[in-house]
Parts: C-alpha cells; sequence; structure tokens
C-alpha cells in the first residue's frame, strides 16, 4: 500500500509505505504533521523510519514534529534517515544552507522558508546505497543533481520507485540551487531511473504519478519547466 498526502506551500507528495500489517516507512514529510499523524491513525500503522529522499525544507520540515509526537504519546521512537551527502541540510547550522536555497529565489520562496524553517530535523541515520530500507523490498539509488545526496528508493517487487525531486511528471527537479549539478541530474536519471524497467510506478516529490515508460516518451529532461 502506497498513501499520498498533498501538504505544504509547495504541494510537496509525502508518502506512507506499508511495510507490514501494522507498519510503514513515511517519505519526505515536508509539512502538515497533524495531517500526517490523523492519517496514520486511520490506517492504523506506525511508522518505522523517516526516509528523506533530500535534504530540501519542502521534505522535511514535518519530520521533527512527527518524531516527537510520537515519542511523547507511544514512547515509540521514529529514526530520520538521510543520504550523507545531504546531511548538511539537518541539525544545527543547517538553517543557514536553506536559506541559501530559498532567498535567492525571491519574495514568495522567502515566505515558504519562514514558514518551513523552525522544524529542520536532526538525522539519526545515514542511508546506505543498495541497502535494505528497514529490511523491506526497498533499496536507496544514488540519483544526485538536484542536491548532492539525493536517492530515489526503488522495489523491483512492487514495481514502484519514490524519486523525490530528481524526476517528475514530464519533467525534473531544478538543479540551479547551491550545490545542484544539471550534468549530475541527467547521468541520475538517465543511468539509474530510465534504466528501471518501463512497467515500474513513478511517485515523483511533486505533482502527478507516473511510469518509467511514460518518462522516458514524454520527459523533456532540462528543456522542461522545472519548479522545485
Amino acid at each position: 500500500m502506497v498513501e499520498r498526502m498533498i501538504v505544504g506551500p509547495l504541494y510537496t507528495n509525502a508518502y506512507i509505505v506499508s511495510t507490514g500489517k501494522k507498519e510503514c516507512f513515511l517519505v519526505d514529510p515536508g509539512a502538515e504533521a497533524t495531517k500526517i499523524c490523523s492519517r496514520l491513525e486511520s490506517l492504523n500503522l506506525i511508522p518505522q523510519a523517516i526516509i528523506c529522499t533530500h535534504g530540501h525544507l519542502d521534505h522535511t520540515s514535518a519530520a521533527r514534529e512527527i518524531q516527537s509526537r510520537y515519542l511523547v504519546e507511544r514512547d515509540h521512537r521514529i529514526p530520520i534517515g538521510i543520504h550523507p551527502n545531504d546531511a548538511p541540510y539537518f541539525g544545527d547550522g543547517a538553517e543557514e544552507r536553506h536559506r541559501e536555497c530559498f532567498l535567492p529565489l525571491g519574495k514568495q520562496a522567502a515566505e515558504v522558508f519562514d514558514h518551513l524553517k523552525a522544524d529542520i530535523p536532526t538525522a539519526d541515520f545515514l542511508i546506505e546505497i543498495g541497502g535494505s530500507i528497514l529490511e523491506s523490498d526497498f533499496m536507496a539509488l544514488e540519483t544526485p543533481g538536484h542536491t548532492p545526496g539525493s536517492i530515489s528508493l526503488y522495489s523491483e517487487l512492487r514495481g514502484v520507485v519514490f524519486s523525490g525531486d530528481t524526476l517528475l511528471f514530464k519533467s525534473v527537479g531544478r538543479s540551479d540551487l547551491p550545490a545542484g549539478s544539471a550534468d549530475a541530474l541527467v547521468k541520475s536519471i538517465s543511468t539509474q531511473l530510465f534504466g528501471l524497467p518501463d512497467e515500474t510506478r513513478l511517485f515523483p516529490g511533486h505533482g502527478p504519478f507516473s511510469s518509467i515508460e511514460r518518462e522516458k516518451a514524454n520527459n523533456l529532461l532540462l528543456e522542461g519547466e522545472r519548479t522545485f
């Protein structure tokens, strides 16, 4: 089961991914912790981890509140994971790095930053590329370009991939933010994501669902409009 919620001022796709009868992990809880926790309660699922596909605040800012709620209300700790190369977006000193990303984009982006910045999470573990996520059928693919530590989560068994802001519906994530790389982004998509089976369902960080086959046929890569 994959449950999507659209959260926050940038309409981020946050996902609940079932891994067992009452267990799941969260992907990119970018905002609206109360909404996410309420949905978890209604599904009777308890998160075993929070996985962030990259470190940008619109994908991470609800993680700390969700973690705190479960610790206080259920005495259950939910570890938060990130790729080592995006660890600088987390913890002490990370606010300045986020400020560098948001503020050059104008007044509206600055307002988004002010809305999200209070909840910068701290990483509890670093995600190993190629390793199993929570001993599940999901593994992490290294897909940098949007950020240095961007990852995608792939399950061959389920035929799904969570691509974060690397690959979107008929578009790609932007690579013009600090530490972004257009060359790395194209390489990640071409060699990693487009190398997956065509029938693989694509769950991106923003926008509609898609598939690898559809994106190989229709995605304009860097010629398309990039907004995230």
